[in-house]
């Protein structure tokens, strides 16, 4: 199986994997190598392959099972991950690996405060966390500053360890007898300020200790809540952003509640989400006054947001919901996707909630025209009105990275869903039918990479030139 899914991994690393597994196919760190390789070329899917080949052949090593779990993880696969964590701690109770993972785990799961007794044996004392680096030219040195209770910007495909040696750093623990290793640039990956006060407060703290350059600084995402960017952008010319509050869950279950939201100028339908959560987990649609204190009992959290439903549905009936990703003060269409639930057979009431993973395109070349005509020039496609908005928005949040998943109302205004820093960018999967989006997310990524290379200069010009930069990849 091992030299199966080596024969997708690129020269030279594959023929390095392969040569140590034909030697020895059980070879722990050989599997562990490839599996590495295989997320840093996005094949997420053999990289869970071989680390699960791995688990097989050492069921008591923690860090296959750690490293395995970590996959699942961001495959959304929690139960999985959750058993193997808890093996690898059965084997070794202080393995910091597979507390941290169990911490990431729990507060997937709405178990916050044993989510929090494993971050505090996984980062207490041990905050900075070194990484690989595996180039064979001097490294752009980075700090990669995370939240250990989520909300974090995944960074796969952005910093290759071929050309970035990265350190993460856990500023909720962080304090200032903690000694930073030597770095260049500071990437702050900490995206969601609905859960990560504590983490934007050490990471400012932690920026008082050093000079290098900052990718998206901790004042400026820290004013990034779905509350704060509602009302912040509110006022701007073209841009329309739902009325929300952030209400203690006991508010809506009481008796009241059905008649004192429509008071705060709540109407039916509404949504209700759990706070630190994306990717339309804990995200429910209220239909009715009688279904509210159902719905809230589906959600965990102490406290909630409820949210003006914005019907984004287009005069064709079809929903659209397009991303713009911001990069270095520059604007770059990633994608728009489609749902029609107005055709034969589709009946989910969770259509509303559009993603593109979920919209309807893999199977309608009609839909993936409308996207690659997005993609090839989205000033004609959203119109002046609608990109001056967007404008405004960038300007206004004044983020380095981050993104805005939007509708289109009737008269061309902007219909914001979100706008944080903590938009990841996915590559295509392999399907041929996915090929007119590779340029596009590939200048995404190309610009991304060159902003942290144009960074890390401003700090050490000796660093690392354009052209590894744009070989991060090869």
């Amino acid at each position: 199986m091992a030299s199966a899914v080596a024969a997708k991994v690129p020269i030279p690393a594959k023929e390095q994997c392969v040569a140590l597994l034909a030697v020895d196919p059980g070879d722990r760190r050989a599997l562990h190598r490839l599996g590495d390789l295989l997320v840093a070329d996005g094949k997420l899917t053999e990289a869970r392959a071989a680390l699960a080949e791995a688990v097989d052949l050492y069921p008591d090593d923690p860090v296959s099972l750690v490293t395995l779990a970590r996959l699942l993880i961001e495959a959304k696969d929690l139960e999985h991950a959750r058993g193997h964590l808890l093996h690898a701690l059965e084997v070794d109770p202080q393995c910091r690996a597979a507390h941290a993972g169990l911490s990431f785990v729990l507060a997937e799961l709405g178990d916050m405060a044993q989510a929090a007794a494993h971050r505090r044996v996984a980062f207490q004392g041990r905050c900075v966390i070194p990484g690989q680096y595996r180039g064979r030219q001097p490294p752009v040195t980075v700090l990669k500053l995370i939240s250990t209770s989520g909300g974090n910007l995944r960074t796969e495909g952005l910093l290759s360890d071929c050309v970035f040696h990265t350190h993460l750093v856990a500023t909720e623990f962080y304090d200032a007898t903690t000694i930073l290793p030597p770095h260049q640039l500071i990437l702050n990956a900490i995206g969601d300020a609905d859960v990560a006060e504590a983490a934007l407060s050490g990471a400012r703290a932690l920026l008082n200790r050093t000079s290098a350059p900052v990718i998206n600084a901790p004042s400026a995402v820290a004013t990034t809540s779905r509350l704060a960017i509602a009302r912040r952008l509110a006022g701007l010319p073209g841009v329309v952003t739902p009325n929300i509050a952030r209400l203690p869950r006991e508010s809506l279950v009481s008796a009241d509640a059905p008649s004192r939201l429509p008071a705060e100028g709540f109407r039916f339908p509404l949504l209700l989400r759990t706070p630190g959560f994306h990717g339309g987990e804990h995200f429910l649609k209220v239909e009715t006054t009688g279904a509210l204190a159902d719905v809230v009992s589906q959600l965990p959290g102490s406290d909630l947001y409820v949210i003006e439903f914005l019907d984004g549905r287009s005069a064709d009936g079809k929903i659209r919901k397009y991303r713009v990703m911001m990069v270095d003060g520059e604007l770059y269409p990633l994608h728009v996707a489609i749902a029609d639930d107005a055709i034969a057979g589709h009946t989910n009431a969770d259509q509303w909630k559009i993603h593109y993973f979920s919209a309807d395109m893999t199977d309608r070349p009609e839909h993936r025209a409308e996207d690659a005509a997005f993609l090839l020039d989205m000033h004609d496609v959203l119109g002046r009105r609608a990109m001056t908005a967007l404008q405004a928005i960038q300007k206004t949040l004044g983020l380095d990275y981050g993104g805005i998943d939007f509708g289109l109302s009737e008269a061309g205004e902007v219909l914001v869903f979100e706008a944080n820093a903590t938009m990841a960018i996915f590559p295509p999967g392999e399907d041929p039918r996915w090929d007119y989006r590779r340029p596009a997310v590939e200048r995404v990524l190309g610009a991304v990479r060159r902003m942290l290379i144009d960074r890390a200069a401003q700090e050490q010009p000796m660093a690392v030139g354009r052209k590894i930069c744009q070989g991060a990849n090869a």
